[in-house]
């Protein structure tokens, strides 16, 4: 869902200014746009590790075959953890941008840019926590929304794989269960892979810009920031392609309500579908009600033997 928000919101955004090199939303775009995306990085470092954990629960479980599924609510409390934590960290994104005005020296053409400012009208208190967090940035993102996922889920893998392969391995062993979990373990690894090479580029950039910056132009500046967004597009667009792909149940989930929303527009498919449910009904309905008869006649075949 996230994912959607960036691509739907910050790509059209982005586009427009490199077109026009006029901010749409000015000023506002200027503070939600980076708040968004370092959101957006903070929501899949926190899942990777929640996931991470996940797996490492199921693989340490002393009945993991029969574990059950995890409520409705306990998961809606983690996804609010995980939101709330990552909306809460990125907040001084919105203190740190501002819109600023340049004159083309050439051509004498306005453009407005982005620039990681933060406005000399805040509080002093806050003014200089946003100049701290504006000169940690570079180290905190590649602490935090680079090394943290990565390590965290090697390291649950790893552990998973050791104590799984010395336990259970042998036991269940081409079972339904282990093919799950295998599927389950190859998805969080694939996405993990996906986020590394998306962000790799732009900690890259960040330490080279941060040692560089007086020796690099505007123009290069630019080129970089906007090759780490659509490095983040690009992260937005195949996370859930990728777990549609990997996650079979989940994938095959989609494509059975796609197939649903597709044969519900024809009155052909739906009429003969209503039909082909309507017996699957009835054959489970007589199933069911007469299962149990079956197996045990009823006392009414012998009163009627006579006749």
């Amino acid at each position: 869902f996230w994912d959607f928000l960036i691509l739907f919101f910050c790509l059209p955004v982005v586009i427009f200014n490199e077109i026009t090199k006029k901010r749409l939303l000015e000023d506002v775009s200027c503070r939600i746009v980076p708040f968004m995306e370092v959101s957006s990085l903070g929501v899949t470092t926190f899942s990777l590790c929640a996931l991470g954990i996940d797996r490492f629960h199921a693989a340490t479980s002393p009945q993991a075959s029969a574990r059950p599924i995890e409520q409705c609510q306990s998961i809606i409390a983690k996804l609010a953890v995980i939101w709330v934590g990552s909306v809460t960290l990125s907040v001084p994104e919105i203190l740190l941008w501002q819109l600023a005005q340049d004159t083309s020296p050439v051509s004498g053409v306005v453009t407005e840019y982005c620039t990681m400012k933060p406005s000399s009208n805040l509080p002093e208190s806050i003014y200089s926590l946003v100049l701290t967090y504006q000169n940690a940035r570079m180290w905190w993102y590649f602490g935090c929304y680079f090394c943290l996922p990565i390590l965290f889920t090697v390291s649950c893998q790893l552990v998973t794989r050791r104590i799984s392969g010395a336990e259970k391995k042998a036991e269940c062993r081409g079972t339904k269960h282990s093919q799950c979990e295998s599927h389950l373990n190859c998805t969080i690894i694939g996405l993990t892979i996906i986020y590394g090479l998306c962000t790799t580029p732009e900690n890259v950039c960040n330490i080279v810009v941060a040692y560089m910056s007086p020796d690099m132009s505007k123009q290069t500046l630019d080129l970089l920031n906007l090759i780490n967004q659509f490095f983040l597009f690009f992260k937005c667009s195949v996370t859930p392609v990728l777990l549609l792909c990997l996650c079979r149940p989940l994938g095959q989930a989609f494509m059975d309500c796609c197939c649903c929303c597709c044969e519900g527009c024809s009155p052909d498919t739906a009429s003969s579908e209503g039909s082909a449910d309507s017996k699957l009904k009835t054959e489970m309905s007589s199933s069911l009600f007469f299962d149990k008869p079956r197996e045990s006649p009823p006392p009414l075949l012998a009163l009627g033997t006579p006749c």
